[in-house]
């Protein structure tokens, strides 16, 4: 027997249009590439965005033509988000911080008919252009006063096509199954891997997303994403902002210290969402110019490890709740948090700390489980470690145009993570697969060594890799960014792991360098790490 409700479908434009009838005068700050700030609300969003869906219209685009941008977090790339999903058509962010080669391989890949791209962006695509067989046109995001001088053929103006449109659109209803966005991975090895999200999943996640299980969105909070709309999707809150009715400030390209600390002050952001390495920036600049005072309430940190270190300082010396979230590109991408709820902030400091270092428990909607090497159950203990497996609605079953299912066994995501998971519930990753060393036969945790150092006054960032070993086959090594004018040694580091962990797990060596590769998501790119240092224990 079937229920009598109505089968209507969930479709992305419907955040927006929800935004545009409830919250039409919230704001949404965008720094422009231009160098201005831009200043708009999502009554406005949903205008420009209609106006935008008749430019597509007008250059024959589509339902289920691929349309790729290579943008910063502006209010224009957030009408795209809208405008292209919402016309049944599909918005691919590409990462213009991935390798040329990269990059020609995922447009072509994804057979993109339209570019849109960012002024910063548009000579890294002029080697490119006669190699990118399917794309018809590139559209510059930006007004015709900034045009550039540029090879790019047809080449089309942002502002100018806007201008020619009408400002209504009569959006069209179909499948909530349909596709909606495209992201590939920034994995280290081979191609990156296509990520194709649909509206259902994408409208499920943007509830999940705004709930108090996740980042907790209000009419009240001011978000600012850190994270890149080319990476993820924003970790959704291009999706989540609008539904929940929050201001959006977005940065633009402005990821350095002082830009995000003008924006916070000056726009009043409660929430940012970034990788612990934003975090460290923006500290380090705060350190700098003395400044203490912040209407930051929280920060929302995944894609690392969060460092017990920075965890403590954000609560002690700023006051500020360090939330820690885990997904993936894969995982629509957030899938768990720890939200300061009142079981949490009751705890003892030291004991709220250590969970703030987790990755939270899973959002509804959200089933994990941990999987031994023999593919069996392993118990939600606490003690016992597996690789974690996830699986719910916005969870991809497959890489896009890729018939291998080996990363999804038996219907699950395979993370790539080992974990543990508490009886409450509280995933804690020890270390990906790939990361974990492996020393005389026994696991050493990369990241619980990475988690104390990082407590230590001296050191502004680290990581632990392992090494290759005559004896052992791995030991771990041991690299370190010291704070400005701090000196410290191996020695040190030494004596400041005694009695923390096990004496085996001492790392052999420590090696002092100016700053640690990473990716362009701001991920530290342990396996270029490996390649620099990873003989250094051979004779």
């Amino acid at each position: 027997m079937l229920g009598n409700m109505m089968d209507t479908q969930l479709l992305i434009i419907d955040l927006l249009r929800h935004a545009c009838n409830r919250h039409p005068s919230q704001e949404v700050v965008s720094r422009r590439l231009e160098g201005d700030i831009h200043r708009s609300d999502y009554a406005q969003i949903w205008q420009r965005s209609s106006q935008l869906a008749n430019v597509l219209d007008a250059m024959a685009v589509q339902p289920g033509d691929r349309i790729a941008t290579l943008a910063w977090n502006t209010h224009r790339h957030m009408e795209l988000y809208y405008a292209v999903s919402g016309i049944g058509a599909v918005l691919h962010t590409v990462n213009p911080r991935l390798f040329s080669e990269q990059i020609e391989y995922i447009i072509n890949h994804a057979e993109d008919k339209l570019v849109f791209v960012d002024l910063p962006f548009v000579e890294l695509l002029e080697p490119l252009r006669d190699k990118l067989t399917s794309v018809k046109g590139f559209v510059v995001m930006t007004d015709r006063e900034h045009m550039p001088d540029t090879s790019l053929a047809p080449l089309y103006c942002f502002e100018d096509l806007l201008a020619a449109q009408a400002t209504q659109y009569n959006w069209p209803r179909f499948d909530e199954n349909t596709a909606a966005a495209l992201c590939y991975t920034s994995g280290t090895t081979g191609n990156p891997k296509g990520v194709l999200y649909s509206h259902r999943a994408m409208v499920l996640h943007a509830q999940a997303t705004a709930s108090r299980e996740l980042l907790d969105l209000n009419p009240d909070t001011v978000l600012m994403p850190m994270v890149a709309m080319y990476h993820a999707g924003a970790w959704g809150a291009p999706y989540a902002a609008p539904l929940a009715g929050c201001k959006l400030v977005l940065p633009g390209a402005g990821m350095d210290g002082a830009s995000m600390s003008e924006l916070i002050e000056s726009e009043g952001v409660t929430v940012g969402l970034g990788v612990p390495t934003i975090w460290l920036t923006l500290h380090n600049y705060w350190d700098d110019n003395a400044i203490g005072n912040t209407t930051l309430q929280r920060v929302c940190v995944g894609g690392a490890a969060s460092p017990l270190g920075m965890v403590k300082l954000y609560q002690e010396r700023y006051d500020i709740y360090w939330q820690p979230i885990w997904g993936m590109t894969e995982t629509g991408p957030l899938a768990t948090s720890l939200p300061p709820t009142r079981d949490i902030m009751v705890l003892p400091l030291a004991e709220r700390y250590q969970l703030q270092t987790s990755a939270g428990r899973a959002a509804f909607g959200v089933e994990m489980a941990l999987f031994d090497a023999d593919n069996q159950r392993v118990s939600h203990d606490g003690d016992a470690t597996g690789e974690l497996r996830v699986r719910g609605p916005w969870i991809s079953s497959q890489y896009y145009k890729n018939d291998d299912l080996s990363a999804f066994p038996d219907g699950w995501l395979a993370t790539g993570d080992i974990a543990v998971i508490d009886p409450s519930g509280i995933l804690h990753v020890v270390d990906r697969k790939k990361d974990v060393i492996k020393s005389g036969g026994e696991w050493i945790s990369s990241l619980e060594i990475e988690n104390i150092v990082s407590q230590h006054p001296a050191v502004n960032e680290c990581s632990v890799i392992g090494a290759r070993h005559e004896k052992w086959d791995e030991r771990p090594v041991l690299i370190i960014v010291s704070n400005k004018n701090a000196s410290i040694t191996h020695q040190d580091m030494v004596n400041f792991l005694e009695d923390k962990i096990a004496r085996w797990w001492t790392p052999d060596q420590t090696i002092f360098v100016s700053a640690l590769p990473k990716t362009g998501t701001g991920k530290v790119l342990k396996n270029v790490l490996r390649e620099q240092f990873g003989n250094v224990l051979l004779p």
